[in-house]
């Protein structure tokens, strides 16, 4: 298994919230450091990590490594 590092921020349209392009990282450090620079800009920012299985196709369940601002509900749990 390997282990991937994500950072989502997201804008704020009227009253949509749009997902900008995923951004990768190569270490946890890296994307939370990422995600501290980028947040000041964006209406919410979010940093996790996954452990991804390439052979199967297998995701594991994202675990958040940061988090701030305003984030879709299905991402607050």
């Amino acid at each position: 298994m390997t282990t991937t590092f994500l950072i989502q921020s997201f804008q704020q349209r009227g009253r949509k919230l749009v997902s900008d392009p995923l951004q990768k990282a190569k270490t946890a450090e890296s994307a939370i450091a990422t995600a501290e620079r980028i947040a000041p800009t964006k209406a919410g920012v979010v940093a996790f990590s996954q452990e991804v299985d390439i052979e199967t196709d297998c995701y594991d369940e994202p675990l958040v490594l940061f988090k701030t601002g305003v984030l879709p509900a299905e991402l607050l749990d």
